[in-house]
């Protein structure tokens, strides 16, 4: 059994990306994992005040709930980074999120990720500039970090519409076969 932490960053409860989750949870839930998923609009997280302090100490001097979610990505097994596609890149919050990892980034080494991306086009070049800012955290910055499956929405602009697609089934499936 693994321990799967799924990071969504929709602003949209019910939005496509957040449905992919619940159904990639599911699918790993089935299959015996254990499952926690944290909305970051539903989090108090500031940006990074590129201060430097955490390059030393390990800890962030803001006061916020990334210190929390930081302990949880060490403990877990498995990462899901799920985001929805704005303007060719992974929207704001996720962004943020990876940047107020920096204090224990290094903690995060030898997990599996997996990646769910979510776009009203279908342009691929969009979704691939994404994966390669995932891939500049994940392969570039974290040790032995294992890319171990991405899965494109596409084709779903208003909320609920991606489950019209074959990516519903796919996150199942995907969550099932951790």
């Amino acid at each position: 059994m693994k321990q799967v932490l799924i990071i969504a960053s929709s602003a949209r409860k019910d939005g496509n990306s957040m449905i992919l989750c619940r159904r990639f949870a599911q699918g790993a839930e089935e299959a015996g994992h254990r499952v926690e998923t944290i909305r970051l609009a539903e989090q108090n997280i500031g940006y990074c005040l590129g201060c430097g302090v955490c390059n030393t100490t390990h800890k962030c001097i803001q006061q916020d709930d990334m210190a929390a979610i930081l302990e949880k990505m060490v403990q877990a097994d498995v990462i899901v980074l799920a985001t929805p596609v704005y303007f060719y890149s992974m929207n704001g919050q996720m962004k943020t999120f990876i940047d107020r990892t920096v204090p224990r980034y290094t903690e995060l080494r030898g997990k599996e990720y997996y990646f769910i991306l979510t776009a009203a086009d279908t342009d691929p070049a969009m979704l691939e500039r994404t994966m390669e800012t995932f891939r500049g955290f994940t392969e570039d910055c974290i040790e032995g970090a294992v890319e171990a499956g991405i899965l494109y929405g596409v084709g779903a602009w208003h909320a609920g519409e991606i489950l019209d697609t074959p990516a519903c089934q796919e996150a199942y499936e995907m969550g099932k076969n951790i």
